[in-house]
């Protein structure tokens, strides 16, 4: 039962503290629900280090007003922040500190205003928001929480209740907003993410002990139907239809469930007819919902009906699968840090991981090397720390992963310097993008011809499973061999030999010249060197180069052009 009327700058920083720490208890957990079965599912990390840093800058002195307190804890979470899940939620610590500005103690109202707008802050920073991810939990979280706080003004106790049920609720409905969810039968990483975080604020407010408090997170792997539907293939049927049988009629039997399920396969597929005649769980793909349900409820009651829209959910799913722009961020106040002087026109800043990677940037003149990628993603402080080293009166950044380039238009927005960020997704289209750079060209040029000669890479990563998994149609095994084209599974097997040569068979056309070879920390030269051969005599077409990259986690990165 929660007493507090009020909080004030102590008990929101202890509020924060308790949530962060029950965040990086189950950071490993979190990261688990990442949708790629690949070793660098990183939501977990990166929401526990944007709160670490947040929990750093509250923790600098002792803010006994609450509107302080939530100024470093934003200021913090913002220098912290790390790949995607990290800066929105630095923006949704942003927007709850802005909301609070002249608050000595927040009332239970102010605090469900201050949720909703980190919620508004936090979708404004995304391009692109998407349902079914961190941003339609806080935004449902904060609808109801003004809903009940308006109801009863002065009930934290009340307040937290509804906090918690409606995060756990929109939380177990992610799956059917997004087709990757469901797939991968697992809720939102984000969405888990910040719930770990309410769950220890309402923690230290109910005076709990956070080793205690019950995450839900054991249904997080079962909360969606085990029906993963494949949806790269075409439709045979436009509905997905679930639903419970029970309170049988007294003269039902065995008979007329075999009948049901017959019944049920005349007008559909994927037919599942689970339990007894005390109660049964029922699905079934089909054009007629209708007829389904009619079907069973000349047998019993029917309840928690549920129809999934499958023709959806494949447009959803393709359009997932077109690789989007980099999204961009709402503008910020500027950060601490002033920028070098410019002393040349140009300069660059590029993340990269691996001695092999990063001698290449060096090669390639780039100014500044970040230290990150796949299993550490660099914060937007490291970023604009980078940039403002750089004396140039123009910056490109190149992200060089798909879960960076956020934070890098975060530290574009951050600093007084001109910069622009080359979306690049991996170090092989930075490499590309930064070979296609010339010194006597205008900026907007120069992105254009960075731009364009990163996309016409294509690319091939191979790495391991680490967890059994189904994607794309393809079944995983935890310790498969796993091979990504362009960012998306699509090989699996025992043998890195066999995976990559028949990543190559999908990936090479006669078009192409170029194949590189970069490989990893865990690959020696001579491996290396053989699996290049195998490639130069299977395309003699195209010149082959081996280099190490160094990178760790991923066996082999190959660029084709």
């Amino acid at each position: 039962m929660i007493q507090f009327k009020t909080i004030d700058g102590l008990l929101l920083r202890d509020m924060i503290m308790a949530g962060t720490a029950l965040l990086e208890k189950n950071r490993e957990a979190v990261d688990a629900l990442n949708v790629f079965p690949v070793p660098d599912g990183d939501t977990g990390t990166n929401m526990s280090l944007t709160m670490q840093s947040a929990c750093r800058e509250v923790n600098s002195k002792e803010f006994l007003r609450a509107d302080e307190a939530a100024n470093a804890l934003a200021k913090g979470a913002l220098k912290g922040a790390r790949g995607n899940s990290g800066v929105i939620t630095s923006q949704l610590l942003r927007g709850f500190a802005k909301a609070l500005n002249g608050v000595e103690k927040i009332t239970p109202v102010q605090f469900a205003q201050a949720l909703t707008k980190g919620s508004e802050m936090a979708y404004k920073a995304v391009m692109k928001p998407k349902e079914g991810t961190i941003l339609t939990v806080a935004r449902i979280v904060a609808e109801d929480a003004l809903k009940q706080a308006n109801k009863d003004p002065n009930d934290y106790d009340k307040l937290f209740t509804v906090i918690l049920k409606s995060g756990e609720a929109i939380l177990k409905k992610t799956p059917d907003m997004l087709p990757a969810l469901k797939q991968a039968g697992v809720v939102d990483s984000g969405g888990r993410g910040l719930m770990l975080i309410y769950q220890g604020y309402a923690a230290v407010l109910r005076g709990e002990d956070i080793n205690l408090t019950e995450t839900g997170m054991e249904d997080d792997f079962s909360a969606v139907s085990d029906d993963c539907h494949d949806l790269s293939k075409d439709l045979t049927y436009s509905y997905c239809v679930n639903f419970t049988l029970s309170h049988f009629r007294e003269d039902c039997d065995e008979h007329d469930i075999d009948s049901f399920r017959r019944r049920l396969n005349r007008i559909g597929d994927n037919v599942s007819v689970n339990g007894d005649l005390t109660k049964a769980e029922i699905h079934v793909h089909t054009d007629n919902p209708g007829s389904a349900l009619e079907y069973g409820v000349e047998l019993a009651e029917i309840s928690d009906v549920r129809i999934d829209n499958l023709l959806e959910m494949k447009r959803q799913f393709d359009k997932e699968h077109n690789p989007n722009a980099a999204s961009e961020g709402e503008g910020m106040e500027s950060a601490d840090g002033t920028p070098a002087a410019a002393e040349k026109r140009y300069g660059f800043v590029a993340v990269s991981l691996g001695a092999g990677f990063s001698q290449f940037f060096a090669d390639l003149n780039v100014d500044k090397i970040v230290e990150g990628g796949q299993t550490m993603n660099p914060s937007v402080d490291d970023l604009l720390n980078a940039v403002n080293q750089v004396p140039a009166e123009c910056v490109f950044i190149l992200p060089n992963n798909g879960n960076v380039i956020f934070a890098a238009n975060q530290a574009a927005e951050l600093s007084g310097k001109d910069v622009r960020v080359i979306p690049t997704k991996n170090v092989a289209m930075g490499i590309a993008a930064a070979i296609a750079f010339q010194n006597d060209q205008e900026p907007d040029e120069n992105v254009r011809r960075m731009d364009e000669a990163s996309q016409h890479v294509k690319t091939a990563m191979v790495t391991y499973a680490i967890r059994d998994s189904e994607y794309n149609g393809i079944q995983i095994k935890q310790g498969d061999i796993i091979g990504l084209h362009n960012g998306q599974i699509e090989f699996s097997g025992s043998s890195i030999h066999d995976v990559v040569m028949e990543m190559m068979k999908s990936i090479i056309t006669d078009e192409d010249e170029l194949i590189t070879v970069y490989y990893g920390a865990d690959v020696s030269e001579a491996d290396a060197e053989a699996i290049s051969s195998d490639i130069e005599k299977s395309y003699d077409f195209c010149d082959v180069e081996c280099h190490n990259g160094g990178q760790p986690l991923y066996y082999y990165l190959i660029s084709v052009e």
